[in-house]
């Protein structure tokens, strides 16, 4: 453990108090000097850290650590029943998606010849991997999902139910009631959702979903499925591509501005995405009927015309519609010009900015 890490661990295990340089330094058995050179970094990196009169630190409680320690102590004092799930956490990651990937390509089989999960299938279903930043995040379609430090969350969990997955497009919904859920508790705000993965507050995106299946050719079924949720929790214009900043927004940006109301308390990054994910593992087990006719309540296109782009970067496939509904599968419908109705199960849906 590094001097820094050793100081980083005692002041957050006393926060609010103050501990004197000299004893910082005996317990590392470094200088002054040290000290205050990893206190700097500490400062430097996010972290609350006062200096007192008399040469002390402290440690603001108010400071927002991640850690797996702080994620894992959330996570299972939230939501018990997934207390033994495998978690892993990382200040920098290329994508929790792909780095999922690679834990279940080298897990092997997740199930047996009889369809039943092996060992490492109970092993990683409900496994959440939590990330700072990552530096190559993926969006649908293949886009970039830009993930900047300190500004955000970034989560993916694996999902290996005993009988497969059947309706892969209820995942992604599901998941995207989960997270406005966790935001309305911890921070008192209701978003909406653009069909069907994109979570909007105030005009402005501030969460995507991605989700994958892994299937097995020799069934045709899919045996599990990554679900990868990225959360822009605070803004850092500078961190984002010009054509990126007028769509996208962030939870505490320009819409928690009362104070004195009871969210208006510090939420730690994670304590949230210890909130999401044990929301998103949770939903997954509920009445359908009723999670899609939530889905629907926070859908903000029904009702709206839309345009509809069957074929991506392909603008000569995209056509007007109004969306009218949205099914039991979580598909979105279309009444068209001439007064028919279509089902979407894929596809890329736009909206006016002013609609949103």
């Amino acid at each position: 453990m590094t001097t820094k890490e050793k100081i980083l661990q005692t002041l957050s295990s006393c926060p609010d108090t103050s501990i004197s340089g000299e004893k910082l330094a005996e317990q590392c058995d470094v200088s002054r000097a040290a000290i205050w050179k990893a206190i700097n970094s500490l400062r430097s990196d996010g972290y609350n850290i006062e200096g007192t009169t008399n040469g002390g630190y402290i440690f603001s409680s108010s400071s927002d650590v991640f850690s797996y320690e702080n994620f894992q102590k959330e996570f299972s004092k939230a939501f018990p029943e997934f207390k033994n799930s495998y978690i892993e956490c990382h200040k920098e990651i290329d994508s929790t998606n792909t780095h999922a990937k690679r834990l279940l390509t080298e897990a092997g089989n997740l199930r047996d010849a009889f369809g039943n999960l092996t060992q490492a299938g109970k092993k990683f279903h409900n496994a959440v991997i939590v990330a700072e930043s990552q530096s190559a995040g993926r969006g649908r379609l293949g886009r970039t999902f830009y993930s900047p430090s300190k500004t955000g969350i970034y989560i993916s969990m694996i999902y290996a139910p005993e009988n497969g997955i059947t309706e892969p497009a209820k995942l992604t919904a599901f998941s995207a009631v989960a997270v406005c859920r966790a935001i309305k508790k911890l921070y008192g705000i209701q978003p909406s959702i653009k069909w069907i993965n994109d979570i909007f507050i105030g005009g402005k995106k501030v969460s995507g979903i991605l989700t994958e299946g892994i299937m097995n050719f020799e069934t045709a079924r899919i045996e599990s499925a990554i679900i990868g949720i990225g959360i822009n929790i605070s803004d850092n214009p500078d961190a984002l591509p010009d054509d990126v900043k007028k769509v996208a927004g962030s939870i505490t940006g320009d819409f928690v501005s009362n104070k004195d109301n009871e969210f208006s308390k510090t939420v730690t990054r994670a304590a949230f995405a210890a909130q999401v994910a044990g929301d998103v593992l949770q939903i997954l087990s509920e009445d359908s009927a009723k999670v899609i006719e939530e889905y629907k309540s926070l859908s903000f296109l029904i009702g709206k015309t839309i345009k509809v782009h069957p074929i991506i970067d392909n603008p000569d496939s995209v056509y007007e519609a109004k969306a009218v509904d949205i099914d039991d599968k979580a598909s979105l419908v279309v009444e068209l010009s001439d007064g028919s109705r279509k089902t979407l199960s894929s596809g890329e849906v736009s909206i006016h900015s002013s609609e949103v």
